[in-house]
């Protein structure tokens, strides 16, 4: 279901869908998180990765017992303090240092990020760790499984109590740059409010305005006619305007404003990879 930013004097109403977050700037992104499938080849990675450890520890460990180094009496001990080390101070500390990506998070092209999109810090990274020893050790991943298959997100028991989620950090590339709006619709493209155009819609202009040049004149003006009468309850103000321009200067309109959502959206992974300070989801005053 949609998310409406809460109402204020004087502020203007926002939509969010489900995976989507808004900056400071007022400006929807729509981020990816990462799907089930991955998340679970990830953490199946990080517990590979833990399990080599403690082995490694293990072997040192007898190692160290057998030239007399370390007494045999104290082994329990040792054992719970590499499972800690293991299962909460490691993933711990790679997650803070890190800013959210483990060694499964890197493979898969995931980062744990909070639900507003900011970095997560040491205390998600704390919850996520302490209860993954029960959802993820205690129980072979079995209740992590069931609980991400059920949440939007693929969360999983930890992540719903420390407020985070994997967010894909692989983002598309940036669409190769397009003319402007037609020379008519300049003053026009500076004010329109033109609404995102379901997919199908959204391929059938932009096939059109590839494609219009090649076409028979009747049948150019006719598919023009057509597509213009449905982009027409997405856009206003609506341009006097022949079909064709109005096509172009639509299809203009939302290219320029993905692609800045999508600059937006690049601009912020990159900023968290080099660890700048993350900002909370804001909420447009004017």
């Amino acid at each position: 279901m949609p998310i409406e930013s809460a109402p204020s004097a004087g502020a203007i109403r926002v939509e969010l869908a489900q995976d989507e977050i808004l900056t400071g700037e007022a400006v929807a992104l729509d981020v990816q998180p990462i799907g089930f499938f991955l998340r679970a080849l990830g953490v199946l990675i990080d517990m590979a990765v833990g399990a080599g450890l403690f082995f490694l520890f293990a072997l040192v460990a007898t190692w160290l017992g057998s030239q007399g180094v370390v007494d045999v009496s104290v082994f329990p001990i040792l054992s719970v303090v590499m499972l800690v080390l293991v299962t909460v101070v490691i993933p711990t500390t790679v997650e803070t240092a890190s800013r959210g990506r483990s060694l499964g998070k890197l493979a898969v092209g995931g980062r744990v990020v909070r639900a507003d999109g900011g970095a997560s810090g040491f205390r998600q990274a704390f919850i996520r760790a302490l209860v993954g020893v029960f959802e993820l050790w205690f129980t072979l991943g079995a209740v992590a499984a069931i609980v991400g298959a059920f949440t939007p997100r693929a969360q999983r028991l930890g992540d719903l109590l420390a407020g985070t989620y994997s967010e894909r950090t692989r983002a598309g590339r940036l669409p190769a740059p397009a003319p402007g709006p037609p020379a008519a619709l300049s003053a026009w493209a500076g004010v329109a409010d033109v609404a995102r155009l379901p997919d199908r819609l959204a391929r059938r202009v932009a096939q059109f305005v590839r494609q219009a040049e090649g076409m028979q004149p009747a049948a150019r003006a006719r598919v023009a006619a057509s597509l213009a009468s449905e982009v027409r309850p997405f856009v206003s103000p609506v341009p006097p305007v022949d079909p064709e321009l109005l096509l172009r200067g639509v299809a203009a309109v939302r290219h320029d404003r993905e692609l800045q959502a999508l600059s937006l959206e690049e601009r912020r992974i990159e900023a968290l990879v080099a660890g700048a300070p993350d900002s909370p989801r804001g909420y447009p005053t004017r």
